[in-house]
């Protein structure tokens, strides 16, 4: 499969008039996209397809201009389903595509995803379209030095020096602004823009109402990093402006891990180091301790190998602000799409433990548990019992089940895979047996807390039935065999005795999941009307 791709593209770079064509053979086809979406890259393998998937669920076309990777860059963006266009050169040769997109397209909109760091926000840039703006160009706060620097008067009211983030405009104005120049820079274009009299929006997102929900909540973002000298100064760059602080717990690196955090330079940075490996767990758990005191309202986790694209965060943080969730975790595991790069075996220990994390957890609409992807109310820390989490890499499945006992609302959020060159370290048959007992121990204190100390359910007495007739049939069944094989008489009931006691086990059983899913049903329903 990858043999045909990488020829395809070659095939691609080798001629990319078949992807961009001459202005001429692009006027003559009869169809025209609603708009298309540009995004410059370079060596973003890791994090390209899943800013191919979000700009294609907005946009009819996604161009990926490459600006010479070396890695699978080109690959991954046409696996998600973009056509990628070689670019060489500079500013000058990017307007040239922005230009020829535009011969065929009503709109093009050009993301510089180093500055806007939440592609979501497509649908602000393309409202001032909308209502008649013939430009809309526009900032995102960032730390990152981006190229795209300018000075720009607009509407004859402020000056202003940004950033930009991503350019908006409609097929018509660009080409008009465009005709007859040879040479067109981002400058020469607003500056024609004025010239010709366009309506030009300037949108700056640290105005914007979404920016001012993130700028007016304290985000904490938890780093576990164990041996990640490789990833981890990557990891930690693409955390957005927006957190507040960032909690780097190094549990017991004996790479140059922590020598790469402290001369970071990032003043949002908390350094925490475990002399001895205490597990994954431990780390996150001492990153929330710390985010508690420093009073944060919601606290992520990304790890520290880079597999947490940070263009989500918004997706996982936005339901905590809004009131919809107290935990949101990332879901890979809803289709084949967001399970590119999962190995089989990853993805069948995925919906094994999914299963099992269902009954211990009591969230049945929650999967891919293993997803350390997530963040966390303020308020849902301060009710659990920090020190009680399972210290190792079960530590998600076990926060699972202590938030249920409590009430707090979970919500899953559909976020791509993302396997770049970090290795996991996770074997799923010692994890496994690890975790089994641990979620049936989980389990065991959910119904005592839940359903006896804080409220009564009778689905308790149907699970404890339950538990008691099925190893019960068994010895039954045990006990049988071993008479047939001593050629010891048995009573002619003896069979049917046995299976009767183990089809009330399983009905019992079956009974206590029903109720446990009805109490989880009627409480989402009782806070859905409270909102």
């Amino acid at each position: 499969m990858y043999s045909a791709l990488t020829l395809c593209l070659n095939s691609l770079i080798s001629d990319p008039i078949s992807v961009v064509s001459s202005s001429s053979q692009l006027s003559d086809r009869p169809l025209r996209h609603e708009f298309t979406v540009l995004i410059p890259a370079q060596n973003e393998e890791a994090s390209i397809g899943s800013k191919v998937l979000l700009a294609a669920s907005y946009a009819d076309r996604v161009l990926v201009l490459d600006k010479g990777s070396t890695d699978r860059t080109m690959e991954v963006a046409a696996l998600g389903g973009a056509r990628v266009v070689p670019l060489a050169g500079g500013e000058e040769a990017l307007l040239k595509v922005l230009y020829r997109a535009s011969l065929d397209s009503e709109l093009v909109v050009l993301i510089y995803p180093e500055c806007m760091q939440d592609i979501d926000l497509l649908s602000h840039v393309l409202e001032p379209l909308r209502q008649g703006f013939d430009l809309s160009v526009g900032s995102w706060p960032c730390r990152v030095s981006c190229e795209q620097e300018t000075v720009m008067l607009l509407n004859g009211k402020s000056t202003f020096k940004e950033k930009i983030g991503f350019l908006a405009v409609t097929s018509g104005a660009l080409q008009n602004i465009s005709s007859g120049k040879e040479h067109l820079s981002l400058k020469s274009l607003l500056s024609a823009a004025k010239t010709e009299k366009l309506k030009v929006n300037y949108l700056s997102f640290d105005v914007d109402p979404a920016f001012r929900k993130l700028e007016s909540t304290r985000i904490g973002v938890v780093v576990p990093a164990y041996n990640e000298e490789q990833l981890i100064s990557e990891t930690l760059s693409g955390i957005p402006e927006y957190v507040d602080r960032i909690y780097v717990i190094d549990d017991g690196s004996t790479d140059r891990t922590g020598e790469i955090v402290k001369k970071f330079g990032d003043q949002r940075i908390v350094y925490l180091r475990h002399e001895v490996n205490k597990g994954v767990g431990a780390g996150i758990i001492d990153g929330y301790k710390l985010a508690l005191k420093d009073e944060m309202d919601i606290v992520a986790v990304m790890a520290g190998d880079n597999q947490m694209d940070p263009a989500q965060l918004p997706r996982l943080i936005f339901p905590i602000i809004e009131g919809l969730a107290d935990y949101t975790k990332g879901n890979r595991l809803l289709s084949d799409n967001f399970m590119t790069g999962m190995s089989r075996w990853r993805s069948f220990g995925n919906l094994l433990l999914s299963f099992l994390t269902k009954i211990g957890s009591g969230y049945w609409h929650v999967m891919d548990p293993q997803n350390g992807y997530t963040a966390i109310s303020r308020q849902a820390l301060e009710v659990i019992n920090l020190d009680s989490v399972y210290p190792y890499y079960g530590y998600c499945n076990d926060l699972l089940i202590k938030l249920n006992a409590f009430g707090m609302r979970v919500m899953d959020v559909v976020i791509p895979a993302r396997y770049g060159s970090e290795k996991s370290s996770i074997r799923y048959g010692k994890y496994i047996r690890k975790v089994s007992p641990m979620l049936f121990r989980g389990f065991l204190w959910r119904l005592r807390v839940k359903y006896t100390v804080l409220d009564f359910h009778p689905l308790v007495l149907f699970y404890f039935l339950g538990m008691l007739a099925l190893p019960l049939s068994v010895l039954l069944g045990l006990w049988g065999l071993l008479q047939l094989l001593l050629r010891n008489p048995l009573p002619s009931y003896y069979p049917l005795l046995g299976f009767l006691v183990l089809g009330a086990g399983l009905q019992m059983l079956l009974f206590g999941m029903l109720f446990d899913m009805q109490v989880e049903k009627k409480r989402n329903e009782r806070v859905g009307l409270a909102r």
